[in-house]
Formats: structure tokens, sequence, C-alpha cells
């Protein structure tokens, strides 16, 4: 008798069990696909909608929005003489005149140069700092925190989702829109203190010492607000009460996660870490709970290789962020690639007539059979790769996080396009449903036929008022970094 496989207890026996990670993680996907968003946060806290997810997409544009980042994203603490050193060797990017207050972008690669993860690094004192993303990242940090031997102690605070103790260290909240200064200046109690991109200071709200932080999700004016978590009631009650007068609206998870199709972050690339043989130790530590095996995957893109979902930082539009001027892991890799050919990342906005006809064929019979497209977020797995093609068949790119937004009246994908097709209205074909019509997908996705949209190619951010913002505070297009 054949003896029953054992439940694998790290990514390298997942790997080694099943006959394609690809095929696996296509298998993930949960059976509603907004509930691969709202799930992420718990509904007592933050709703799926406050009042309408299209309200609440209106009010970064035109009043204010209060995002609350407390629950979805793991923060890891980074203390010691060495931590510094060690999230340098991780980054691709500089770390130099990194003062204490200030954050900067920790985007690592895998040693053949292709993108692990971004999360936002944080300076809190001179050998505190801490990195708050998605697990992807902050478990490639904390694997090389224990291993590396450098002088450094890490300390997981994990998302809610994985959180036993359910309590954070610290709240986050992001208030931002056309309105946002006067809210935060009314509850100051006076002007706020001149705060550049990236950079902190502290504030007070309801007689609570707030840290400040300039940044944004929907490309607007802004702040993130963070403090003990003990004070997380009191500063909100206190948003949320003051913020009437201004047209506040707390944004639930549904609009939430399509702020980043306005901004134009790439916000879940497939990690680069099933595949490389120098990240075997990493995949030996990964264990079962670790997002790389837990991870769903889906779209009309399919490839055996996984490989072929990879992507550079120079194909997310961070060759700028690549330096240098240090050693870090996969340096040798990029130096290689820089001045080779890379794809663009660009937004797609889809044909409203073609849109139109998906949405028909739901009660015409006869027109086929097309997957339906959820609004506002069509996404089928949380990490969701459509194929990209020109006219004649061609695959020319990759395509995420299919979206609409009342803000645009359209939906829009993010896109990382071969250069000859990434010039702003360029007319390019997006398919549309699952390659093999939901088979691969175990039965969650309903059978369905594929179909072609077409799109145009248009500039990433595609908000105006996330270009002119950009530009107002000194930052590269598509990037979180101050110049």
């Amino acid at each position: 008798m054949a003896s029953t496989p054992q439940e694998p207890q790290s990514l390298s026996d997942l790997i080694g069990q099943v006959p394609s990670i690809v095929d696996h993680l296509f298998r993930n996907p949960p059976k509603n696909a907004l509930t691969i968003f709202t799930q992420m946060m718990p509904g007592d806290a933050v709703r799926p909608e406050f009042t309408t997810w299209r309200d609440e997409q209106r009010a970064w544009r035109e009043t204010i929005a209060l995002h609350d980042q407390s629950f979805h994203m793991d923060s890891l603490h980074l203390r010691g003489p060495g931590a510094l050193d060690l999230c340098q060797y991780l980054a691709v990017n500089s770390f130099r005149n990194f003062e204490v207050g200030a954050a900067k972008q920790l985007l690592a690669c895998s040693p053949e140069g292709y993108v692990i993860g971004d999360a936002i690094l944080y300076r809190l004192e001179e050998e505190h700092f801490i990195v708050v993303g998605n697990p992807a990242t902050t478990d490639w940090v904390r694997f090389n925190a224990e291993t590396l031997g450098y002088d450094v102690a890490a300390e997981l605070d994990p998302m809610w989702a994985l959180n036993k103790a359910k309590r954070r260290n610290f709240y986050r909240y992001q208030v931002e829109g056309p309105n946002a200064w006067q809210l935060l200046e009314k509850l100051h109690g006076g002007p706020l203190p001149e705060i550049k991109f990236f950079r902190s200071d502290i504030i007070n709200i309801a007689g609570c010492r707030v840290r400040g932080m300039r940044h944004t999700m929907g490309g607007v004016p802004g702040l993130e607000l963070s403090g003990p978590w003990e004070d997380r009631k009191t500063v909100k009650n206190a948003l949320v009460s003051a913020g009437q007068e201004f047209g506040l609206r707390q944004i639930g998870s549904i609009a939430y996660f399509t702020t980043v199709i306005e901004s134009g972050w790439w916000a879940v690339p497939v990690s680069a870490v099933y595949t490389s043989p120098e990240l075997k130790a990493y995949r030996d530590w990964l264990t079962a709970r670790n997002a790389a095996m837990r991870m769903s995957l889906g779209g009309s893109f399919y490839s055996p290789n996984i490989e072929d979902y990879y992507l550079t930082p120079y194909d997310l539009n961070y060759g700028h962020l690549v330096k240098f001027d240090h050693d870090y892991i996969g340096r040798a890799a990029l130096e290689r690639m820089k001045e080779k050919p890379h794809r663009k990342k660009v937004t797609l906005v889809w044909n409203a007539e073609d849109v139109l006809k998906v949405m028909e064929s739901q009660f015409e019979a006869g027109s086929g059979n097309p997957l339906p497209i959820t609004m506002p977020l069509a996404a089928c797995a949380r990490m969701h790769y459509d194929r990209v093609t020109d006219k004649t068949g061609r695959t020319i790119g990759l395509a995420t996080y299919p979206t609409y937004t009342v803000n645009e009246r359209a939906v829009m994908s993010l896109c990382s396009i071969d250069q000859d097709f990434a010039e702003y209205g360029t007319e390019v074909i997006l398919h549309w449903g699952e390659d093999g019509g939901g088979s691969r997908s175990a039965g969650n996705i309903e059978p369905h036929e594929q179909v072609k949209i077409r799109a145009i190619v248009a500039p990433c951010p595609i908000s105006q008022a996330a270009q002119s913002y950009r530009s107002e505070i000194g930052v590269r297009r598509g990037s979180r970094e101050e110049i």
C-alpha cells in the first residue's frame, strides 16, 4: 500500500511533493474574488464598506480619506548596532543619509536579480528600525537577521490574521485628500510642522503624541499617523468626529485595495524565492504558515515555469532605485541586466465596450460565457497575472490588479510591458479569464470562456492628482522614495 505523503513542513517540502508549484498556486484562489481583500482586515474594525466603495473612492480625491492600516501588514522590529548594515545588504537601493525619523523603501532581490518583495523601512531610533509590509519581505529580512551573523535582534509583530495575541505594537492610519491638512491642523491646534516626503515629526491629536509621516496611498497629499496601540481608539475617534466638518470618509477594505491602481504601486509581485539554488536554506526555513506556500495565483497568463512570473526592478520602473555603491544580494545580476532591454510599468485602460460585452453576457443567452468582471476588484487570486499581447497574439506583457475606480470611470490594470509597446495611446490586447477556462482552480472559479479585451497604454500612475503630487514633492514616478 502506498504511503500517504506527509503534510509539508517547509516550502522545500512542498516543492518536492507537488508536480508543479505553479499549478499548486493556481489551485489556491478563494471562491469569491473580493474575499482576497476583505478577509485581510477584521470586519469589526474595518468594514468592507462604511458608506459605499464608490463614495469612499471619491474621498481621497475630493475630501478626506481615513484608511485604517493597523491590521493587514506585518511589522518586523530590528534592534541592534547591525540593523542598518543588515537592511543595506538586503536592499538594492542606498540608505545613505537615513536619519532617525525618516523612512525608506526596502527593495529586496534574489541573487539572480528578481524581486523578492518591497516594504517600508522606518528608522525610529539610532538602532531601532521597523520593516512594514507583506510577509514576502518581512520573512526574508527575518531569515537573514537570524542567519547572517549581524548584531541584530528581530521581533515580528504579525498581521492580524496570524496574530495570536490580537494586539499590535502600533496603530497606523492614513489621512489623505485635499482637506487633510485642514483637519490635522484643527486637531493639532495650529500649523503642522513642515514634513518632507518619507520624513516624520510629532503632532498632537486628542492629547496623544502621534508620529506623522509624509506618505500617501492614493497619490494625494496626506500623512500616515502612528502611535501606541493603546491610543488607537482615542486618535481614531477624534479624526472621525472632527472630520465630519471636512467630508471625511472611513475607507472600507474594498475601496482600500483599489488605491494602488491610481497610485501605480505593484503591491504583490510573485516573490522570486521558489527556484534559486542559493535560496535553498531559505526555502527550508519557511514554514507551512508562510505566504509563499499559501498565496494564490490566477489570471489568463499561464506558464509551468514559475520564473516566467518573476519581475526585475527594471520591469517595475525601479531602475533609478538600483544603486551600485554598496554590496547586496543580487548586485552582480542587476549590473549585468542594467544595459539590457527591460519592460516598463504602465497603466492599461480597458476598452469600455469590451467590458460591457462581458457584463451583458450575464443577461443574454447565447452570448458566450466569459468570466464575470467583479466590481471594483476583479482579481481572481492574490497574485493575478493576465496575459497581454499585440494584435498578432504575441505575448508582450503581464498585467495585474484589474480594478475599477469611479475617479477614473474605467477598469484598469497595472502592466509590465515590452518597451516597443509602452508608448502612451498604444492599443494592446488583454486576455481575460483563466487559461483553461477555470480548470486550473480546483473548482474555485466557475467554468468560463477566455475573451479578449482591448486596452490602451496610459501613464503610471494614471491619476493626474497622483502625478501632480509626485511632481510637487519631488518624487520620481513609480517610486516611494525621495530623490
